[in-house]
This record gives structure tokens, sequence and C-alpha cells, in this order.
């Protein structure tokens, strides 16, 4: 089941939660002083959470806390206390702390509360410790995300490289993210290098740079990704599809730790953690002779798995009270909340896109939501909406076009040349970009509200 650190100095204590937790199927670490405990905590990586006593030999409990705060920060901690420090408890929980029990306690009640910590760890570790800038967050705690969970924390102060595998729309990036930014280079840049995006033509001098006169058009020193994110991080988005001759200068960065910028014979050292990520099967793709098998043993040196949506449907629940009170606080409105009826229809379906489609539909079903709740035809009306425009390679990079268009503010030539599909298209991204204001999403089509409202009837968004 569980490995539980207890750091306490009463033995007979000790004995019983011993035998009590091993009933459960728990497995109990036991340290009589709080610098025997953090000792227990550096040398076990296993453990998933901690019962702490307040009174202890030498340090104090909240000074242990303390420590841990600062070492294992999403590991959950019960503080144990005498009813003369119930104040010094409730300032630990203000500091962190996931909960406080008085001595003595009844076991129905510790055990459930234990119960409630190990479940809110991988919660903890994911919509709290592990969420972005933008609010967007890995959210789970099934079995599978548990392990991610742990796969972060491991590895995050490491240096190793480490590939994310895992289908679109998984969250791939966001791991990537939360290895940076609990690793000792969270305060350097953190750069992306989206192999799909960027042309192969550009692609080598993005990421490496160039000197003035390297080609033609060279008018300029140029800084490559490489370099601006010195002393931090490089994340390889879909690194699959990277070409054969950038693998290689790739594979001699991470052997050399050198590169070259384009026009130069000086080398440069090269202070980066490597990061990939790849929904390819890339033990295929070496097969096939579109990936160098050099190059994949030097990123797998340690490897993620995230788990499609439809393997951990447990987690659902979850992902649309998270994205409900996002959407909520973006779109400077209330929490709506959902039915049980909509949630099973988000529970039957295996989303294909994964929890990026997932978070399409719930905002989709925000927007267009009248009253109340969000019901089950709301899921479905939206559902039906993003079945029409699926994720496939094409839609999405003409998706992207579409919002650099908008964003541009070059899309009125556009608007007698697109299909009805397309039209489609444009309308979604709109609203995206508006975070569901029409007359904003109006504006950035160059069209007028009603004009706006006409096509949203015509694509079935709105009743006629």
């Amino acid at each position: 089941m569980s490995t539980i650190l207890l750091i306490e100095d009463d033995q007979d204590l000790v004995e019983s939660f011993k035998k009590i937790l091993k009933r459960e199927g728990h497995t109990v670490i036991h340290a009589g002083s709080a610098e025997a405990g953090l000792e227990q905590l550096n040398s076990s990586p296993e453990v998933e959470m901690v019962l702490l006593d307040v009174q202890l030999p030498g340090m104090s409990g909240l000074e242990c806390f303390a420590c841990i705060q600062q070492s294992h920060k999403h590991l959950p901690v019960i503080i144990m206390t005498a009813f003369g420090s119930y104040n010094v408890a409730i300032e630990a929980i203000r500091q962190g702390a996931f909960d406080f029990v008085t001595k003595p306690f009844e076991v129905p009640n510790m055990l459930e509360l234990i119960h409630q910590a190990l479940g809110a760890a991988g919660k903890r570790a994911g919509a709290r410790e592990f969420e972005t800038e933008s609010g967007e967050a890995i959210i789970g705690t099934s079995p599978a995300m548990q392990d991610v969970y742990k796969a972060i924390g491991r590895t995050a102060s490491t240096n190793v490289t480490v590939l994310i595998q895992g289908e679109s729309g998984t969250g791939k990036e966001l791991v990537a993210r939360a290895l940076h930014r609990y690793s000792h280079r969270a305060d350097k840049p953190f750069q992306v290098i989206n192999c799909v995006a960027i042309p192969e033509s550009l692609l080598e001098s993005e990421l490496f740079g160039y000197e003035k006169g390297a080609f033609t058009g060279a008018d300029a020193k140029r800084i490559g990704s490489i370099e601006r994110a010195s002393g931090g991080t490089l994340f390889f988005d879909e690194i699959g599809d990277m070409p054969s001759s950038i693998q290689a200068k790739l594979l001699r960065l991470l052997q050399e730790k050198q590169f070259q910028r384009l026009g130069s014979s000086q080398p440069l050292a090269a202070d980066v953690r490597i990061i990939a990520a790849t929904n390819r099967n890339l033990e295929q793709a070496i097969l096939d002779g579109h990936f160098r098998e050099d190059l994949y043993y030097r990123l797998n040196v340690v490897r993620i798995e995230l788990p499609p949506l439809r393997s951990r449907k447990g987690d659902i629940p979850l992902l649309a009270a998270h994205f409900l009170k996002h959407f909520a606080s973006e779109m400077e409105t209330e929490n709506p909340g959902i039915e049980q009826a909509a949630i099973q229809t988000l529970t039957d379906y295996d989303w294909p896109g994964n929890v990026r489609e997932f978070s399409n539909v719930i905002h989709k079903a925000m927007i267009f939501r009248r009253v109340g709740s969000l019901e089950q035809d709301d899921i479905i009306k939206a559902l039906s909406q993003r079945s029409q425009s699926s994720e496939g390679d094409l839609k999405t990079k003409l998706r992207q076009w579409l919002r650099s268009e908008l964003e541009a503010g070059s899309t009125p030539e556009l608007h007698s040349t697109l299909t009805e599909s397309f039209d489609r298209m444009l309308v979604d991204e709109a609203l995206d970009l508006a975070q569901g204001n029409q007359s904003r999403a109006a504006r950035l089509l160059g069209i007028s509200r009603q004009n706006l409202q006409n096509r949203l009837k015509r694509h079935g968004y709105l009743d006629n």
C-alpha cells in the first residue's frame, strides 16, 4: 500500500501504530527523534506521508516540520500534539501541515485522517504543487498519476535527462515545467523547442544561434535557445519529429556539453538540462530509421509515462472541478457546478484528445450554458461540436495558423475563402481567445456581434 514515516519517541505509541498500520497494509518507518527522522526521509524516497510528534528530544517537531517543508514540500504531514501545544499546531497547519490530532486520539478517526492524507498526496502535488503560472495543473489521484508525481519528485532535483512519453493532450509540457520548477535551476530560464512547429530550415539556427554573416540574411549575431536557457532547462517538445540532421547535433550537445553557433568554429559550453517529450513510439521510429538509437539512449535516462485520460476515468470529477473553477475565474463569473448526469457523460466518453480535449469541452459548455449548473445536454452539445473539429495533426496545425492570423489582425481577407468547416474552427478559436466574450470575439474576427451570433446559430452553437 503506502510507506509512512513515524517520528515519535513514545515507544508504546510506536508499537500501537505499527500494529494498526500494518493491519491496514501500510509499511511504517520509525524514527525516535527529529534528526533521525530527517535522515530517514532523505534516504527513503518511497515515503508518502509523515506522522510527526511535536514534543521530541533535541530538535522539536515544529523545527523538523520546517526542514521537511524546505526539502519535501509536497509531502503531507500530520502533526500529533498534546493539548498544551494546540495553538502551535494550528500555526504549523497554516504553514502547510496537512492536519493535526491531539493525544489521546480515536483509532478510527486517525486511520481516516491518514487515508485522507495519502489520498491528498497526489492531489496536492498536482492541483497545488504542480500548478503553472497560467493556472494549468496536473490533476489526478489515480495510481498512474501518483506514479507520475513520485517520478517528478524524485527526478526534479537531479540533472539527468528525462523523456516524457504520452499521447497528445496528456500534459507532457506541464510535467516538464514541474520538473524545472522543483529543480535547483528553477530561477533560470525554461526554453521550449517545438520540433513540429518550427520549420526544419529554421530549427538549427533557433537552437544553436548564428554569427553575423553566417548565411544570407544573417545581418546580426543571434543567440539561440541553448544560450538563452543557460543555467536552466531546455525542453524539446515532439522530439520524435526532429530532423535527423539536428538529431546528430543534439547528440553531440548531450555527449560533450558543448555547441557552436552557425558560422563559428568556437565551441561554447552548454549548461542546460535537457527534457524531451513525444507522443511517438521511439523504439519503432528507430527500427524504421527515423530516429537515432544513440540519441534515444541519451534521452531515455529517466522515462515518465503519462497515462491517457481513458485509463484514469476516476480522475474526471477532479478534472471537472478544476476546470470549472479555472474557467469561472477566467470568465469572471460564478462557478456553475456540474450535475452528476453530466459527470457520467464525461466519464462515458473515451477522450481521444485527453485532458486538452476535456478542458476544451468544459470551456465550451460553460460559454454556452444558459443558467444553473452544467447539465448533461450541455456536455453532449459541447462534445458534438468538439467532434466536428477533431484533434488530427492537420487540423491542429491549422488551428495554430488561424490563431496566429487572429492575433495578427489579418483575418478580413480570409472570410471569403474559408469553407464552412474552417469557418467553424475560426469561430472556435476567436471565442477561446476572447474567453467566451462574444463582443471581443467579434472584434477579433472583424465582424459585428450580430454577424457572429448569426454564425454561431448556423454552426449550431446557439438556438435559432
